[in-house]
């Protein structure tokens, strides 16, 4: 359970602190699309995150788009927003975390991963090494796989919140 555990759990990337991530020495923040960005398949980001992307930016956070997602979805994505990506990241695998951290000269330790998912996301993100964020999916419309690895997440989710392991902040 260990490795599922996110360090924080918020109802979106608007609620997270980046003033707080960067007094805690974090210089990267690696982020999940579908549904943590935009909602899935959604090829236009919104003003909201936007400004929310340069916000972290002045707090000296380099993002980075890293996703499982196929390259051409994330690369369209990814130079609207003017971010670095990583695609086919094969998350919960370290490998699309760690291209993306020596991409961005970052060690393990000054990263943040933030993602929907529990089973690719904060599992991926914690066998890296990262300091990492769940938030709420955007949108309950999603890629069916997806939608039965929710079932058992949810179960998850819920054996953290009663043993007092997930709190929202």
């Amino acid at each position: 359970m260990r490795r599922l555990r996110p360090a924080e759990y918020h109802n979106s990337i608007f609620e997270i602190d980046l003033g707080k991530l960067r007094r805690m020495g974090k210089r990267a923040i690696m982020l999940d699309l579908d549904n943590t960005l935009v909602r899935w398949n959604d090829p236009t980001p919104t003003p909201a995150l936007l400004n929310w992307l340069a916000e972290a930016r002045t707090h000296g956070l380099q993002p980075c788009i890293v996703s499982n997602n196929s390259g051409a979805r994330v690369r369209e994505f990814a130079s609207r927003v003017g971010v670095p990506f990583v695609s086919s990241a094969r998350k919960p695998t370290v490998k699309g975390f760690a291209e993306a951290m020596q991409r961005l000269g970052v060690r393990p330790g000054e990263t943040v991963v933030v993602g929907d998912q529990i089973f690719t996301d904060i599992l991926g993100g914690n066998r890296a090494g990262a300091y990492t964020i769940l938030v709420v999916p955007i949108d309950r419309r999603e890629f069916i796989g997806t939608r039965l690895v929710r079932i058992v997440e949810r179960q998850v989710l819920r054996h953290l919140q009663r043993r007092g392991l997930l709190t929202e902040k």
